[in-house]
């Protein structure tokens, strides 16, 4: 067995809390970082005598998201109660949907989705250790705070083969659910929680494996590394000729190591009934009509948009779709005129992202309209690519600026023409007499030497092309 190839079978589980104004069953307001246990009530702490109420703008959510999704919308959905007994659940069971659920079926790019359903969310427990860090498990405090938030939970079918693609999936989901408004699917608060089944086979084989789940990953990097050790945690069990065991695992970040939490449950272990004190939603024309309409241009529709329409290559369109603020920072930019192309816009956003350390491009204080001007100064041929940047440097410095003021005022227009270029390249042929001799014999791979010399003497404001020219007539090489 140690010669044989391996491949992973990856399915995920991806908890959203939907961005309501009050939990799931009752009136309690949602909110994140509030005093321990003071967002709660009877109805979502349990208390005997107290009754649900279905929040009907979760319901609307879930509608949304099973369309964005492509999903087959239920005429009629029921919840049901998911028992077991845990701190974080003061009923002694969870409201959730089994087998009918809000949603089934869809697809997101490559992967197939299996369902989407409603449920509520469970409190919030910390391990605290003798010594009052949170660390060991002497005791465990309970914040309820969170328990009753609106969840929608995605399942994925087993269509993913790499943690890379799984990240991947992942960052198109929660932009996606993003667009949509349902959610914040902020990670850092547990807004988006994601879980995955993982599985390994012998290369070529339809049969699946043992399955494991990885729970309650919070984080795109978490997400991958999680993933990549479990796969090698299986594939070493199998070498070594040990059984793959079905269970719940915990992914330690911090020591790359992988803990058994529980044997995994069936859903026979939960033993679902339909919820007694809620009716079956019924979904009418008028709740459907409203959630059509509350869709937006979605992330692969951006993207095919912008592909097709714009001209973008497939790389920019990908990642100014997949990143709303982007993709909303380049439309923009684009409308605020100037007469730039498309592919040169987005490749100076991609100058400013940088500059921005990766993140949202608007935090420099660099404006759509200003960025336009830049990208359009050398399109026109202004300014040279090397002393744009140069000006990106000082528009991200001050916050924002005229990119034609900068240039003006800083000397960094382009240098153009043989009158004013010419004696530069002179100086650097004579001061370059070896290189010189390569390029009459025909080599032009020293040229750099001699360009390199003319952009440092004009500050990066000549163009290398016109350089290049200038360099073949002063040697007579001809065109």
């Amino acid at each position: 067995m140690s010669d044989v190839r391996y491949e992973p079978v990856i399915g995920l589980e991806i908890h959203v809390q939907l961005s309501t104004r009050t939990k799931m069953f009752c009136a309690c307001p949602l909110s994140f970082g509030e005093p321990p246990n003071t967002r709660t009530c009877p109805v979502c702490l349990g208390l005997p005598g107290t009754l649900p109420v279905a929040n009907a703008e979760a319901i609307h959510h879930g509608l949304m998201i099973g369309l964005a999704l492509g999903s087959q919308l239920a005429a009629r959905s029921i919840f049901h109660r998911k028992n077991y007994f845990y701190p974080d659940l003061p009923k002694g069971y969870q409201i959730s949907q089994y087998d009918e659920p809000l949603c089934s079926g869809g697809r997101l790019g490559e992967v197939r989705i299996h369902r989407v359903h409603l449920e509520e969310d469970a409190a919030k427990l910390t391990h605290v250790g003798a010594s009052g860090r949170i660390h060991g498990s002497d005791a465990s405090i309970v914040d309820f705070n969170r328990g009753g938030t609106p969840l929608a939970e995605i399942v994925t079918e087993p269509d993913l083969r790499s943690p890379e693609q799984a990240s991947e999936w992942l960052r198109l989901l929660r932009t996606t659910l993003r667009r949509l408004g349902v959610s914040d699917v902020n990670m850092e608060e547990g807004s988006l929680r994601c879980d995955a089944n993982i599985s390994i086979r012998p290369t070529g084989s339809d049969e699946l494996g043992t399955k494991t789940e990885l729970k309650n990953m919070n984080s795109f990097r978490f997400i991958e590394r999680g993933i990549r050790a479990e796969i090698a945690r299986q594939e070493q069990l199998l070498r070594a000729g040990e059984p793959v065991v079905q269970e719940t695992l915990h992914f330690d970040p911090r020591t790359e190591a992988i803990t058994s939490l529980r044997s995994k449950e069936e859903a026979h272990d939960y033993r679902y009934f339909p919820e007694p004190d809620l009716p079956p939603v019924t979904i009418t024309e008028a709740m459907l009509e409203r959630a059509r309409a509350g869709l937006p241009e979605l992330p692969l529709e951006r993207e095919q948009r912008l592909a097709s329409e714009l001209g973008l290559n497939a790389e920019s369109a990908r990642l100014l779709s997949w990143r709303s603020e982007l993709g909303d920072y380049f439309e923009a930019a684009l409308a605020a005129g100037g007469g730039v192309e498309s592919q040169p816009l987005a490749n100076w956003l991609g100058e400013l992202t940088t500059r921005a350390g990766g993140e949202d491009p608007a935090a420099t204080g660099v404006e759509p309209a200003q960025l336009a001007a830049l990208a359009a100064l050398v399109s026109s041929g202004a300014v040279t690519q090397g002393a744009a940047r140069q000006v990106l440097d000082r528009m991200v410095a001050a916050g924002g600026g005229d990119p034609a003021a900068i240039v003006e005022a800083e000397g960094l227009g382009a240098v153009g023409g043989a009158d004013e270029l010419a004696p530069i390249v002179r100086a650097a042929l004579e001061a370059n007499p070896d290189v010189a001799e390569k390029l009459r014999d025909g080599d032009m791979k020293p040229i750099g030497v001699i360009i390199g010399h003319v952009m440092r003497e004009t500050r990066g404001r000549a163009d290398g092309k016109e350089v290049t020219a200038i360099v073949r007539a002063e040697l007579g090489l001809g065109g």
